[in-house]
């Protein structure tokens, strides 16, 4: 991939952190307020009022600011004229939407620029945390602007790892070893954020994630030493026609490969 100059990028950057920290404000005051809820997909996936009011804060920022750049928003109408654009937004304006409105503070804002199929900037917003995640192509994984790096495997220790019980159930542990299972993690962007700071070795991604899930936190585990695969070991590629993903599975580098190998039974699930 073509590489810009970084301080394009480092501006991008600014300007994600600036418009999801103002997102994150504005759903805050929804925040355990019960705010109003709709299903979407059939019935399967809410959204709520402070969903909408967050994505009209990213798209009305970072449009403004870039608009020569394209949009994908998991609360947006997709427009096809996305694929057509070198560069644009991945947004989901509260990843951890089930969360949020249950009271529990796992929820996010993620927001990245994606070239050519590659984020280059992201963000991951956490207010009820206090937390931000930032990042861009060729810089280091911040959390709070303190630089995070992935966990090392340890000597004997059990694997911290995150993903549904049935799926880490049919892992190969003879490759893995002993496997300590991490409790769900309601925010799939702010799970792979936990990969990227240590806080756990590695997770397994369900079929049906998407784009606006995955694109900032791709970038900021992969400038923690870590990434984030298709079961062959792909690199993802964003801005394709169809923004679902397959299943999936993030690490550190370190042990990268031995999840791969241990996860060959989970393609069909």
């Amino acid at each position: 991939m073509p590489i810009e100059s970084k301080s394009e990028w480092e501006d991008d950057l600014d300007l994600l952190l600036q418009a999801a920290q103002a997102a994150g404000a504005r759903a805050m005051e929804f925040f355990r307020k019960e705010p109003e809820v709709w299903w979407k997909n059939e019935g399967r996936s809410p959204v709520s009022e402070a969903d909408i009011a967050a994505n009209d804060i990213l798209k009305s920022t970072l449009l403004a600011a870039r608009p020569n750049y394209g949009w994908l928003s998991e609360e947006t109408d997709d427009d096809p004229a996305r694929l057509s654009c070198d560069t644009l937004f991945v947004v989901d304006p509260i990843d951890g939407t089930r969360a949020f409105i249950t009271g529990r503070d796992l929820w996010c804002v993620s927001a990245a620029v994606v070239h050519q199929g590659h984020p280059v900037a992201g963000v991951l917003v956490a207010p009820a945390l206090n937390e931000a995640f930032a990042s861009r192509l060729g810089g280091p994984a911040l959390r709070n602007g303190k630089r995070v790096r992935v966990s090392e495997p340890g000597e004997g220790g059990p694997l911290r790892l995150a993903g549904a019980e049935d799926m880490v159930a049919r892992l190969d542990r003879a490759t893995l070893g002993v496997i300590q299972r991490i409790p769900h993690v309601p925010s799939l962007a702010y799970r792979l954020a936990m990969v990227a700071d240590g806080r756990i070795d590695g997770t397994l991604v369900k079929v049906n994630s998407h784009d606006w899930d995955l694109a900032a936190a791709d970038l900021i585990l992969t400038n923690a030493g870590g990434a984030l695969v298709a079961l062959d070991g792909a690199a993802l590629t964003y801005n394709r026609p169809e923004v679902r993903h397959d299943v999936l599975c993030a690490a550190g580098n370190s042990w990268l490969g031995r999840l791969i190998s241990a996860s060959c039974d989970l393609a069909d699930h």
